[in-house]
């Protein structure tokens, strides 16, 4: 998808109860070389209400943020955001969250196999265990709840001359290598001008994650 427009962004108002929390990832793609994740802060997924109308949504804040208010799966929270200005670049309904406030706090759950729903790892745990493929279909089921999970925002060099990009949205999977839950779903074809699209097939996977044993 092309991002040629900016939509128009408005402040908001949400509330709701927390159903999901995951790293807020961004990433590069050129070809089959290069996949580069850079670890931004979380994506909280939130069953509620909001002023745009919708009743699960997504709001993205910082590490920060979520440092002060140790935000976990259950707590029933509220604050502002700005909806977003390309839709096609931003996974996440809402961003530049504020107002943040935790009407109910939730007891820590208990981690001990996927999904994982404890405590939340901070962005350079996710950098040092880099990340692998994860089905669309996984990412939406059984691995929607897990801190390991996360749908990234993908930047894919086009056209490097010019400097052209195209955008999409790609599941990925933090976890151990020996989760039963994981699959990594089809080939993902990485298009570029004047060219036959080359498929991430999973070897970038394997280099991302060689220095993790299989129960790491």
């Amino acid at each position: 998808m092309w991002s040629l427009f900016e939509d128009e962004s408005v402040k908001i108002k949400w509330e709701g109860k927390i159903i999901s929390i995951q790293p807020r990832t961004r990433v590069w793609r050129y070809l089959t070389s290069n996949r580069t994740h850079y670890h931004i802060g979380y994506n909280i997924f939130v069953a509620g209400k909001c002023d745009e109308g919708l009743e699960v949504f997504c709001v993205a804040i910082s590490e920060k943020q979520h440092l002060k208010s140790d935000f976990r799966i259950g707590d029933v929270v509220s604050g502002t955001g700005w909806t977003k200005k390309y839709s096609n670049r931003e996974f996440a309904d809402f961003y530049r969250a504020g107002s943040l406030k935790i009407h109910k706090k939730c007891k820590p759950a208990e981690d001990s196999e996927c999904p994982w729903t404890g405590r939340m790892p901070l962005m350079d745990v996710y950098e040092y265990r880099g990340a692998r493929m994860l089905a669309k279909s996984m990412w939406n089921g059984k691995c929607f709840t897990c801190y390991y999970a996360a749908m990234a925002n993908v930047e894919i060099q086009w056209d490097f001359d010019r400097d052209v990009k195209k955008y999409r949205f790609e599941s990925f999977c933090y976890g151990p290598k020996s989760c039963k839950n994981y699959k990594p779903g089809r080939s993902r074809a990485v298009p570029y001008k004047g060219g036959k699209s080359a498929l991430d097939d999973g070897n970038l996977d394997e280099m991302l994650t060689d220095h993790r044993d299989f129960d790491d």
